[in-house]
């Protein structure tokens, strides 16, 4: 895979995002230099000030970040230099009260925060490209600038303003034609419903239709990625061909599907927040929720992460944002444990991170993100998190080449449904603790089966549909011989059918709670469950129940699968019949006990195994070693070690070890390897020690 434009192979590129703007001018040559001594290779600036560009409507201030580029450009730093799209200035609200956003129709968002405007309007685009232009032509000519960032995480809100629900109405009318068709698929003859114009068509606001509310947030994922496509193509207008363009995704973001919003861009970049401190422990620890949010809140969850990254355009991506110190609000301060930056940096590398770049470089003293620390402190003193930092950026400039665009290894696949998500955010399919909805349900479910593939030592590929589909089923058999499609609520004829294919030249195909149940219009399917693939998995239901609590499993006569103490199913149980298929696991109860949780049955080259529940960890680990028992000479290790691996642009092979724990280890190496970092060489069957929160980065040689 070669890199995108402006990616430097010679090493993975290195930083943090730099505000000069936010603190006295003086302080930027001792940052600058501190930088250097770090070995940073890149800053990102100017993205968030869009009022200090342009202070007044129309008067510009362009030459302040001239000395921040010169003393970068003296220091061998590149620079990213980001449209200040997302952070509009008072003035334009003030002249423009119009292009305020709307997160129910006719009532305006204050202004106090960011992104609070309607980004489609014709007077904020008029503004927003007038800046871009400004800020792109007077800088893009430096030698410092290696690349643009347009906008920052963009869709934070869905907007119901009156010009974007009429390109919604617009939208729906070239789809489907004549309103006689939009009521049948969507069936709105259900509750009166039934539209006799295109102006019947009610605001999302109170909507409870899930069929409109699949459009609506698909048309909003649509809108994000056009803005984010006219800003990119506005920046082409300016760069030179070794000069890229992208935006820093987040990834919890209602209005973005990214591998859509990718799609007009030159490279993946985005956000990589975790928990720190015991967050980074193994085996995991009892955590107060479910589900991640904004930042990753245990191991298998970060590597999540870097692999959802990976999966926007299944290539090396750019680490935009991750953790300097501790990150969030001030009553959440838990900065890393020594050695855990380390860790972190060297996990997003080893799944194919080219970049890291930390939020932030020096820590606010004012603004709502005063206590998001940034590699200084408030004082401004490097201190430990500067020593770390400083140290990886060393260890990272060592590596060089060999690590600059890792393609990660892959022993399963994982199938990724935006549409599945959003119908499951409209109607959730598993109760929150306190028995209401649970609106992440869709996470939890494809995060069960992520997590036990993690936890039975296997690495991940996450596929987008889409994505797959677009491949011929039996190649895609060859690369992976493991598809997990676990929570595939939404999918279309094709989609389904490309599933059967891929089962049927040779590929096994694990089906999860869920799966398969509606169509693209988010509406239930008729045919017996799992949809169009029930004969071939040779089992089926009609019925399914939530869980108040875990239901334990036993193993099903003969079954091959091997089911540990605690096994068990959780959140959801679909009544499951096997008639043709194998049992291997059934639950243990006097009521569930008459259904199958899990069944495999062979089909055509292949196989294909229906997993009825949410399995917990013990479960899910056993049913993933069942799936891959041979996890290659890698897949003995120590309790709270991995080892992950991958290959280099020029076929080396780079492995990967991580403690992730206050133990001292070592792991016995299976093949000869040399530590990329310290020269070291180790023989097969010798060990290579690990510290308390330590990593080795090797070499197979």
């Amino acid at each position: 895979m070669t890199p995108g434009p402006g990616i430097a192979s010679a090493r993975v590129l290195f930083g943090a995002a730099y505000y000069p703007e936010y603190h006295p001018a003086e302080l930027r040559k001792t940052d600058l230099d501190l930088m250097a001594e770090a070995r940073f290779s890149v800053i990102r600036v100017g993205e968030s000030v869009w009022s200090t560009w342009e202070p007044d409507d129309g008067h510009f201030d362009l030459d302040w970040l001239q000395p921040t580029l010169d003393g970068a450009h003296e220091r061998g730093i590149g620079v990213i230099l980001g449209t200040p799209t997302y952070a509009a200035p008072p003035w334009l609200v003030r002249l423009y009260p119009e292009i305020a956003g709307e997160l129910e129709s006719g009532r305006r968002m204050g202004w106090g925060a960011r992104q609070e405007m309607d980004f489609t309007h014709a007077a904020f685009r008029f503004h927003a490209e007038r800046v871009i232009r400004k800020v792109v032509a007077r800088y893009v000519g430096h030698p410092a600038v290696i690349g643009f960032q347009v906008d920052n995480e963009p869709g934070l809100h869905l907007l119901h303003n009156h010009g974007v629900f009429q390109r919604f109405v617009n939208r729906l009318r070239a789809q489907y034609g004549d309103i006689e068709r939009l009521n049948e698929e969507w069936g709105l003859v259900y509750w009166s419903h039934r539209l006799t114009d295109w102006a019947d068509l009610w605001t999302p606001d109170n909507n409870a239709q899930p069929q409109y509310e699949q459009a609506w947030r698909r048309f909003q994922a649509d809108q994000v990625g056009e803005f984010i496509g006219w800003q990119a193509d506005i920046v082409r207008e300016y760069t030179r061909p070794d000069q890229f363009v992208t935006t820093c995704i987040d990834y919890g973001r209602p209005a973005v599907a990214d591998d859509d919003l990718t799609r007009r861009l030159d490279v993946t970049a985005g956000n990589a927040y975790y928990v720190m401190q015991d967050g980074l422990s193994l085996p995991a620890r009892p955590r107060r929720g479910e589900g991640q949010t904004w930042a990753a809140q245990d191991v298998w969850e970060f590597y999540r992460t870097a692999d959802r990254m990976y999966s926007s355009r299944q290539e090396p991506f750019l680490v935009t944002e991750t953790n300097a110190q501790a990150v969030g609000p001030s009553w959440i301060n838990q900065p890393a444990y020594d050695g855990q930056w380390r860790q972190a940096a060297w996990a997003l590398v080893a799944r194919g991170a080219s970049m890291i770049e930390y939020w932030h470089w020096r820590t606010l003293t004012f603004g709502v993100e005063t206590y998001w620390a940034g590699v200084l402190p408030h004082s401004g003193r490097p201190g430990r998190t500067y020593r770390e930092v400083a140290r990886i950026g060393a260890e990272l400039e060592r590596a060089g080449s060999l690590v600059a665009t890792l393609v990660p290894d892959a022993d399963v696949a994982m199938l990724y449904s935006h549409p599945s998500k959003w119908a499951m955010t409209d109607q959730p399919a598993i109760s929150a603790p306190d028995g209401g909805p649970d609106p992440r349900s869709y996470e939890t479910i494809f995060g069960a089966f992520y997590r036990s593939a993690f936890d039975a030592g296997l690495q991940a590929r996450v596929l987008h549909a889409g994505q797959t589909t677009a491949e011929n089923p039996a190649e895609l058999a060859g690369k992976h011989s493991v598809l997990a499609a676990a929570g595939l609520y939404i999918a279309d004829d094709a989609t389904l059918d490309w599933l059967h294919s891929y089962a049927d030249a040779g590929g096994h195909l694990v089906l999860g709670p869920r799966s398969c149940y509606a169509d693209h219009e988010a509406r239930a399917r008729r045919e017996i469950q799992p949809a169009r693939l029930a004969d071939a998995a040779g089992a089926w239901y009609d019925e399914f129940s939530t869980l108040d609590a875990d239901l334990a499993v036993r193993a099903g006569d003969d079954s091959p699968l091997p089911l540990p103490e605690g096994a068990a199913g959780t959140h959801w149980a679909d009544g499951l019949h096997a008639d043709t298929a194998t049992v291997l696991a059934g639950y243990d109860d006097p009521h569930f006990g008459q259904f199958a949780a899990i069944t495999t049955k062979a089909h055509g080259k292949g196989r294909i195994t229906y997993v009825g529940t949410v399995p917990n960890a013990a479960l899910g680990e056993s049913l993933f070693r069942w799936l891959l028992p041979d996890t290659g000479p890698w897949g003995s290790l120590p309790t709270g070690v991995t080892a992950t691996g991958a290959t280099a642009q020029d076929g080396r092979r780079v492995r990967f070890l991580h403690n992730w724990s206050w133990q001292e280890t070592a792991v016995t190496v299976p093949v000869p390897v040399s530590d990329v970092l310290d020269g070291a060489s180790y023989e097969p069957g010798t060990q290579v020690p690990l510290g308390p929160w330590d990593v080795r980065v090797l070499r197979e040689t």
